[in-house]
């Protein structure tokens, strides 16, 4: 198996967040999360990552004290803030929020909102601290302006600012890029995890953009259907998914069919090693990215260029095989190959992920290799992922 960043970092961080089991229901016996485990450590930056409707926004309304758990426990530094018998509400837990609108106050200057917060704070203290976060926002100059006089951007900005200046414990940020433009969004995102890093801001952030999430955050917290599929690094997770809904969901993925024999899994597009942990049956499904595959052009060859997408930088091709199956390629923009070529395929990947399939074709779960990969709940993923080398 394939070498796996460790989940969290190393021990002697603290932990400043941990979920352990939390299930918050709206309706009694429809629990909109449920089982819900991840620790995050000082300076982290978690993402949240699902379709509507997964519970992501209710996991972060649970951080946040705006909902109650139905079981389980929620902890802020150590500190117990979440159960069915205690509930520590949101203003005394110190924990910052940007909204989705930002929700600054339209009558208040930037100033005025930034230091809102800070109603314990001397005269003193709270001009030198708005003073500060508005340098570190880039708002300085700002300042004195109203909120309908400021770009989207400079909108976050301003929230983020008042979110910071109390020094909350814990940063809480729900979907804050989508309401920008898609280049003011990788500015802003590149900002705000400058500004995160900087200040050792730890800090949970709720998204479905699988690249937002794997450009901002140091793990990955994979939710569907209300349960947490996967936690763990945005590389593992891309590279080597527990469950064929995390495969699909973060990149595009395809499934070849296969066959396990002799410690080997053969299919149409060659032979590849056997995970030595797997468990599942002969019958099987390899996972293939498309940075994984590369297509040479041989008027012999068993594929055939069926679709062409240019991104740019990128050309994603679908490749027909003789079986019917399509699989897609990642190439350089500057290759070019004609719909109907005839091609060959060479699949480059440096690590099996395998799934058992039943046999009716569906993928199913089958023993993990690594525990790790979903917060310690791996029985609860759809299926299981295995790398061999």
């Amino acid at each position: 198996m394939s070498e796996h960043i460790p989940m969290t970092p190393p021990d002697d961080t603290p932990i400043v967040l941990e979920l352990q089991d939390v299930t918050c229901s709206y309706d009694t016996g429809f629990p909109a999360v449920e089982g819900i485990s991840f620790p995050a450590r000082k300076g982290d930056v978690i993402c949240l990552l699902g379709p509507s409707g997964c519970g992501k926004t209710t996991t972060l309304r649970a951080i946040a004290g705006f909902e109650p758990v139905a079981s389980g426990e929620i902890r802020l530094n150590g500190n117990v803030v979440s159960t069915t018998s205690r509930h520590v509400p949101p203003e005394q837990r110190r924990v910052g929020m940007v909204f989705q609108d930002y929700a600054l106050f339209p009558h208040l200057t930037v100033r005025d909102n930034v230091g809102f917060g800070l109603t314990s704070a001397t005269a003193t203290d709270r001009r030198g601290r708005v003073d500060e976060m508005l340098f570190l926002t880039g708002l300085s100059e700002f300042a004195g302006r109203y909120p309908h006089a400021l770009s989207g951007g400079q909108q976050q900005r301003a929230a983020l600012a008042r979110a910071l200046a109390p020094q909350p414990v814990l940063l809480l940020l729900d979907e804050p890029f989508s309401n920008l433009d898609p280049d003011t969004t990788e500015r802003m995102r590149l900002e705000l995890l400058h500004l995160l890093k900087s200040t050792q801001t730890t800090a949970v952030l709720v998204t479905h953009d699988h690249e937002e999430a794997f450009a901002m955050a140091d793990y990955v917290a994979v939710l569907n259907g209300g349960k947490l599929e996967q936690f763990s690094t945005p590389e593992t997770i891309y590279h080597l998914p527990v469950s064929p809904f995390v495969a699909e969901f973060v990149g595009q993925a395809d499934f070849i069919p296969g066959t396990i024999r002799d410690s080997a899994v053969v299919t149409q597009l060659g032979t590849f090693p056997v995970p030595p942990d797997y468990r599942g049956g002969p019958d099987v499904s390899i996972m293939i990215r498309p940075d994984d595959v590369h297509v040479h052009e041989n008027g012999n060859g068993d594929g055939t260029v069926e679709s062409r997408q240019f991104r740019g930088s990128e050309v994603i091709y679908g490749i027909r095989l003789g079986s019917g199956d399509v699989v897609h390629s990642s190439e350089a923009s500057t290759r070019f190959f004609p719909l109907d070529a005839k091609v060959d395929l060479e699949v480059m990947a440096t690590h099996t992920v395998v799934f058992d399939r039943n046999p009716s074709g569906r993928l199913v779960a089958c023993t993990p290799g690594d525990e790790n990969s979903t917060g310690g709940h791996p029985e609860r993923s759809e299926g299981s992922a295995f790398s061999g080398i």
